[in-house]
């Protein structure tokens, strides 16, 4: 049986593009957890110093992120980020320096 996996997603706004992108990260969750991708798990979603979003949830298996990238609702939506975000990784972050990362409410 497989278990539960975290991620945690990072989409750094492009210029100009943050209004196009807080509306798709809420729906992000919403979508994965619609076609039973996502726990019910809340996901945290949280902000870095330079403006990244992360989104902090829970896979229902290593299969559903699997799954994922084949599903058209959630393509819909990726390709949309795709087009108003970058998407890092953790070392980019300033906050990745420290012992215990802080990060503002989202």
């Amino acid at each position: 049986m497989s278990k539960p996996e975290i991620v945690i997603a990072m989409y750094k706004p492009k210029a100009g593009k943050i209004q196009e992108l807080e509306p798709l990260v809420r729906k992000h969750f919403a979508t994965l957890k619609e076609y039973g991708l996502a726990t019910d798990k809340t996901p945290f979603i949280g902000r870095s110093t330079d403006g990244t979003i992360l989104e902090v949830f829970e896979w229902v298996s290593a299969e559903a992120a699997r799954t994922a990238h084949d599903h058209p609702a959630v393509a819909k939506i990726w390709e949309a980020m795709a087009v108003v975000c970058d998407f890092g990784k953790l070392e980019q972050l300033p906050e990745a320096k420290n012992t215990f990362p802080h990060f503002a409410e989202f």
